[in-house]
């Protein structure tokens, strides 16, 4: 299930109006506060897709689809990565 929801949310990527480019400063610092939470409750080897920075609820399509595009498009990550990784890429602008 969660494989075919990655390839539904590349489509709509591909097709959308949504182009890749820096996250926004609130993104980047929950990226931050949820890596850092993780990895305290779990350790450092704990991973997380992006869907992790939202609540089950989807009440901001537009910051969604931001986070799909950074983690999808712009970076090719896989589904799950890990979170050291992805806070590091955050600290480092990527």
């Amino acid at each position: 299930m969660k494989k075919s929801l990655l390839i539904a949310t590349a489509t709509l990527l591909a097709q959308s109006r949504w182009t890749a480019k820096a996250l926004r400063e609130s993104l980047r610092s929950k990226v931050i506060e949820v890596c850092d939470a993780k990895i305290a409750q779990k350790g450092d080897k704990v991973g997380l897709s992006f869907y992790a920075f939202f609540k089950n609820k989807n009440d901001d399509p537009d910051l969604l689809m931001e986070a799909a595009t950074w983690w999808i498009s712009t970076h090719k990550l896989d589904h799950f990565e890990k979170a050291q990784r992805i806070k590091a890429m955050v600290l480092a602008g990527k």
